[in-house]
């Protein structure tokens, strides 16, 4: 029973670092507008599955806060906004879901490629985060896709921006989860095209 009782003790203190001494009261993720249904297996043929690899992202998304872009020279943070992990991960799971059921593709995520990697899709998630002065999320996906090694490389940039009524995570993480659902259709149309 003591064993038990200092493990919690232990874990808690361990998450009450993590946030900075204080828990957030809750945590943002993004969730697909659209899902794949369970038992439905998919097969790809040699080099036709799509590999999404989590997207690099500038310093300012390297972190579980939501950005505000002040101006063009000024990032602060939105308060009480507490991604439950980094956006990079979070949007490329998104990203591999709806191309996935828009195109009916055999999606793999980048732990996955050695199987077959087939088209690879990687990126610069460039802006994740709220322009307080338009007062809109706004978020910008710079895409590469390759398909195998002689295809080259084709680029595009994706955007999305969705209006909020107020700078609070309350209403701001709907809205980049809409947005974020937005880029990952557009991105799901440019493949699917390809």
């Amino acid at each position: 029973m003591r064993l038990r009782t200092f493990s919690a003790l232990v874990a808690a203190l361990a998450l009450a670092a993590c946030f900075g001494g204080s828990t957030p009261s809750r945590l943002l993720t993004l969730t697909p507008t659209e899902a794949r249904p369970a038992s439905t297996p998919r097969t790809a043929s040699q080099g036709a599955a799509i590999t999404v690899a989590d997207p690099t992202v500038p310093q300012a998304l390297r972190t579980t806060r939501v950005p505000v872009y002040v101006n063009e020279t000024t990032i602060q943070y939105l308060e009480d906004a507490v991604w439950v992990e980094n956006p990079g991960p979070l949007f490329a799971r998104l990203l591999g879901e709806t191309i996935a059921v828009r195109t009916g593709r055999v999606v793999l995520d980048s732990r996955q490629y050695t199987h077959d990697p087939g088209t690879r899709l990687t990126g610069q998630l460039v802006r994740f985060g709220l322009d307080p002065t338009a007062m809109e999320v706004v978020i910008v996906y710079d895409a590469a896709m390759a398909r195998g090694q002689t295809d080259g490389v084709v680029t595009n940039r994706f955007e999305a921006r969705v209006p909020v009524a107020e700078a609070t995570a309350a209403a701001v993480a709907p809205a980049l989860n809409q947005a974020a659902n937005q880029v990952a259709g557009q991105v799901a149309a440019w493949v699917g095209g390809s």
